[in-house]
């Protein structure tokens, strides 16, 4: 999975490369105190209180259009770096145990899964003989957006992620993130989403920019 990758919108355009108006919550199910939250959103409140990365929080990166650039930051370490917002995420396998102040990127405990073979009394799969799947959960986050027009999750949400490495006929490669964001406060149910990457050769058209409020 280490290497460059830029976003692929293929689910979700119209709210994912064109800012969305404000109350405009379709498809997130959000709970009446959300929307209460939602329809009051301040982009310029946001600026002054120096909150512009509430959409740039964990919950939300991976939906932006964004470049990724994924590294061992050491042995059991995944660094996922994103020129939106110039964010890093930090994936720790092991016996990492987080905790410390929330931050917008939050503590994500990382496992390998394997597919199990069909036969009785099958033990996993080995890595050199089955795709495994990064399986990501995330907590400890500050309160951030969903979307860029303030649909909110709470400091209490709980992002969950599947990352899956595919082939393409032509060589292409792609990355499959299978989300799921749990948080009782402001998402009457689990929010659901699978964002696309695809591999860049390099990282020439990587292009780090700060958070910003949208205008």
């Amino acid at each position: 999975m280490t290497g460059y990758w830029v976003s692929l919108i293929t689910e979700d355009w119209r709210w994912r490369m064109v800012m969305p108006a404000r109350g405009d919550y379709q498809s997130v199910p959000l709970t009446a105190e959300a929307k209460r939250v939602a329809d009051a959103w301040s982009p310029a409140k946001d600026e002054t209180a120096g909150e512009q990365c509430r959409a740039y929080g964990a919950a939300g990166i991976m939906r932006m259009p964004t470049r990724l650039h994924v590294t061992w930051a050491d042995e059991d370490t995944l660094k996922v770096e994103a020129d939106a917002g110039t964010q890093t995420r930090l994936l720790h396998f092991g016996k990492w145990k987080g905790g410390g102040r929330p931050s917008w990127q939050g503590d994500s405990l990382a496992t390998w899964e394997f597919p199990r073979r069909a036969e009785s009394g099958a033990q996993p799969a080995t890595t050199e003989s089955k795709a495994g799947t990064l399986k990501a959960t995330t907590t400890n986050m500050r309160p951030g957006y969903l979307r860029q027009n303030g649909l909110p999750y709470s400091g209490n949400a709980k992002l969950t992620e599947y990352w899956d490495f595919h082939g393409g006929r032509n060589g292409e490669q792609f990355l499959v993130v299978s989300t799921i964001v749990e948080d009782p406060q402001y998402l009457q149910t689990p929010w659901m989403t699978s964002p696309n990457f695809k591999r860049e050769p390099d990282g020439s058209k990587w292009d780090p920019s700060p958070c910003r409020s949208p205008r």
